[in-house]
């Protein structure tokens, strides 16, 4: 037998209607927002991820799926979407267009090969926001505000924003430089990874999930400490912003994000809840980025954006106990008598479904209280029997299965009938 590959998973039916909700949710908040969708290809070249995400990340480093095509170029399956977003923006030099900031949303598979974890897989869905073309408080407020809207519109109520700056490239020269000084004399006791980091983005030490519990992590130098006054202008106007927007958060200086091309503000939701694997567990995050598109090759602007997990968002509506509405039901059940009626539900089913209505029929010639039970487990509001009877008569009960009452009608009346929710 066949198996699934390893960190993946099949959305089967009973889930996917699940899937399909949230999806439709998001993008109709996401009009509200005037926010449009993107799509870029599953795979692309493997330089861009190893540029705009950086090579000295785990994501480049460890996690990508990368291959050679017949033409012996390096492709890679996407494993993060900002990256791809803006090369789109580029390549299709977006900057010209009218409308500016230029606001994207996105929506599907990335991957990254890693241990596989509950609520972590190798292939995971992710939903992501991306505006580019303004450096202004107010966006970066816009998009914590439209975060936290996301998770509350679901009906989830334990979050916990925590937000950061990190400041400009100014600010990080003196701050990187602190922070080898810092962790250089006990670098040896760090991973593998954090020793390569010192040099190259010691920032990164400090999102480390193997040494976090390190004495020198709760000391080691704020960034705070060392913004400018331009980055500090900056971060107290987002502040200022959510204040009014009446949106709590918390400051965390040692919050950084895991890849290169973030600056000024930064920022994780989390599910505060002791059901939620039993801690505090980041949902979603993101932050600014104000040099990506020059490292791409594309102009001097400016985005801001965040991705989350629709593989976490359904384990933080479990852990909360929360049903969503999702309807898994039929409107029409046709059970027959006889090949004449099974014949005759044939073409009855055609119609009513070009009609609108959502119904089905028996295929394993079941006996009449089999087909009823199967009307049942489809959860149908409304039945009909047809036989030699109805044929002849060209008329049918048609039963509510809440209500137990039934109605006499034409075979042509049905449609309007039952469209209609009588």
């Amino acid at each position: 037998m066949i198996n699934i590959p390893r960190g993946t998973q099949d959305i089967l039916p009973e889930s996917s209607a699940k899937w399909r909700y949230i999806e439709s949710k998001l993008h109709d908040l996401m009009s509200c927002y005037n926010y449009e969708e993107i799509r870029t290809p599953i795979f692309e070249s493997t330089e861009l991820f190893a540029r705009g995400v950086g090579d000295s990340t785990d994501v480049v480093q460890k996690e990508m799926y990368t291959f050679k095509d017949k033409g012996d170029r390096s492709l890679t399956l996407r494993p993060e979407g900002t990256a791809a977003v803006v090369r789109s923006y580029i390549e299709n030099k977006m900057q010209g267009l009218p409308n500016q900031p230029v606001k994207l949303y996105y929506n599907g598979p990335m991957f990254r090969y890693e241990r596989k974890q509950k609520g972590r897989y190798r292939q995971f869905n992710q939903f992501g926001v991306e505006a580019i073309g303004a450096e202004d408080p107010s966006i970066d407020a816009e998009v914590l505000a439209l975060v936290m809207h996301i998770y509350q519109s679901f009906g989830l109520k334990n979050l916990k924003l925590v937000i950061n700056s990190i400041g400009d490239a100014e600010s990080r020269v003196e701050y990187q430089q602190a922070l080898r000084d810092h962790f250089k004399p006990v670098i040896h006791n760090y991973c593998a990874d954090c020793q390569k980091r010192i040099d190259t983005n010691p920032m990164r030490i400090l999102d480390c999930k193997v040494d976090r519990n390190q004495p020198e992590m709760k000391t080691a130098p704020s960034i705070t400490d060392y913004l400018n006054d331009t980055s500090k202008a900056y971060f107290e106007s987002v502040k200022a912003h959510l204040d009014r927007l009446c949106i709590p958060y918390e400051v965390d200086p040692n919050l950084v994000r895991g890849l290169d091309y973030y600056t000024h503000t930064a920022f994780e939701l989390m599910m505060d809840s002791k059901d939620y694997d039993g801690a505090i567990t980041t949902l979603c995050g993101g932050g600014r980025y104000n040099g990506l598109l020059e490292l791409l090759d594309g102009p001097k602007q400016t985005g801001i954006g965040f991705a989350l997990s629709i593989e976490r968002l359904l384990l933080a509506l479990e852990a909360e106990g929360i049903e969503l509405p999702v309807e898994n039901h039929l409107d029409l059940f046709i059970a027959t008598m006889g090949e004449a009626a099974d014949d005759y539900a044939v073409k009855l089913l055609n119609d009513l479904r070009h009609a609108g209505v959502k119904v089905d029929k028996d295929y394993l010639s079941r006996k009449l209280k089999g087909q009823m039970k199967q009307a049942d487990r489809l959860q149908a509001k409304y039945t009909i029997v047809i036989g030699d009877q109805e044929l002849e008569q060209q008329q049918v009960a048609v039963k509510n299965m809440e209500t137990g009452q039934s109605e006499t009608l034409k075979f042509e009346e049905i449609a309007s009938y039952i469209t209609k929710g009588a």
